[in-house]
């Protein structure tokens, strides 16, 4: 037994990477995550509409933050700076010749969670302060978008990107890698194929079923869960597309610098990982530490949020949206040329020059045994050959001449 265990601690100190993965993955994540995990909302982005509301909001105190105020402008500005999401707005604040009004969006769970909450403080606060009996005058609260505050109308859009995640980064190494394991990859790389075709034909498959991933979950989360789709099938779709290209190059990024198929799982989940606790799908991007956030505009879901849920639950245009849509073709181009030139390095001694054959350069040696020097063709014709062996020779096809 004891000779077992010495073996076992020999093979792990000489597996590098999976004995760096067992000691330096935990430290990072608990560093990482501790600093991550956090539902608590500091600062809440506020706009302001109509005359005296800039000076409304000040007076609310923390933890609304004023940034931006149009004296002029009313209610529909005031929603629309909320449906695009304009300087990360998640009040809207508005007085005019009626009651105040406090629109909210419910599509910022967290966000929305607090804000009702600190109103509903700042109410009381008021009716305590106040000295006679008159009534005060509450403002007209809205939530917008998600009325009832339902987990499931945040949930769902995220769960559409954490799915395209796991089938493009996860499925595809596992699936790359049993090629090398398995030797067929040896195979396709002495076949007449270009590197690019065998690399677009690999990920092809898992492309598709990706998409069909994808329809599945949509469908059932507007039809069991009741979540809404109110925006733009068009560009919800580009937005998938661009996020699937990004986890597929992720995939092959990760089978080609894993050696079996245990690294690439090991290697998916660090990647997957981050991309599910850091990307606002279940903390808000607001509540983790400055730090740590940088790491948050790194991975690709944290874009592909923003896009499904402006376009599922807001009905967010293309035009408000361009940064997420910029930084997912950012990130594609970068993971996408780095997958395929490591792809093309395992394929690039099998991609020889169509119409050119290889034809080793000098003299060939002759092929009988005992024959003379070669003679060059250009020199000597069909009866020099013939006449250069005598008539006691025998030709090279003759019994005698292998003697």
């Amino acid at each position: 037994m004891w000779a077992m265990i010495v073996k076992e601690f020999r093979q792990v100190r000489r597996d590098r990477r999976t004995l760096a993965m067992m000691i330096v993955l935990p430290v990072i994540l608990l560093i990482v995550f501790g600093y991550a995990a956090s539902f608590d909302v500091s600062k809440i982005p506020t706009v302001a509409a109509g005359p005296q509301a800039a000076t409304l909001v000040h007076s609310l105190g923390k933890p609304f933050d004023l940034v931006a105020a149009a004296p002029d402008e009313g209610r529909a500005w005031a929603q629309t700076q909320l449906r695009n999401n304009s300087d990360g707005a998640d009040v809207a604040v508005i007085t005019g010749s009626g009651p105040t009004q406090v629109l909210i969006d419910g599509s910022q769970l967290f966000s929305a969670r607090t804000a009702l909450g600190a109103l509903a403080a700042v109410q009381e606060k008021a009716l305590a302060e106040r000295a006679s009996g008159s009534p005060i005058q509450r403002p007209q609260v809205t939530v917008l978008y998600n009325p009832e505050l339902k987990t499931s109308y945040i949930m769902i859009p995220g769960l559409c990107g954490v799915i395209l995640v796991f089938i493009g980064t996860i499925i595809t190494s596992l699936g790359v890698v049993r090629e090398r394991q398995t030797g067929t990859l040896e195979q396709l790389a002495v076949m007449p194929l270009r590197p690019r075709d065998v690399f677009l034909g690999k990920i092809t498959p898992y492309f598709v079923v990706a998409c069909v991933d994808l329809a599945i979950v949509l469908a059932i989360g507007v039809a069991v869960f009741g979540v809404p789709f109110r925006g733009s099938y068009a560009v919800f779709g580009l937005g998938a597309l661009l996020f699937l290209f990004v986890t597929l190059g992720l995939g092959v990024l990760i089978s080609s610098v894993s050696e079996n198929q245990g690294q690439a799982i090991q290697l998916s989940v660090m990647v997957m990982l981050p991309q599910v606790l850091l990307s606002g799908l279940i903390f808000p991007l607001s509540s983790i530490a400055v730090g740590v956030r940088w790491i948050s505009y790194l991975l690709p879901l944290t874009y592909f949020n923003e896009i499904s849920r402006g376009v599922m639950l807001r009905a967010e245009p293309i035009g408000p949206l361009w940064q997420p849509f910029v930084f997912l073709a950012l990130l594609g181009l970068i993971v996408f040329t780095l997958a395929s030139l490591r792809f093309r390095s395992f394929l690039a001694p099998a991609a020889p020059r169509r119409g050119k054959a290889s034809v080793p350069a000098g003299p060939q040696p002759a092929v009988g045994v005992g024959a003379g020097p070669a003679v060059p063709a250009a020199a000597t014709g069909p009866a020099d050959s013939a006449s250069a062996a005598g008539p006691g020779d025998p030709g090279p096809g003759s019994p005698g001449s292998g003697r």
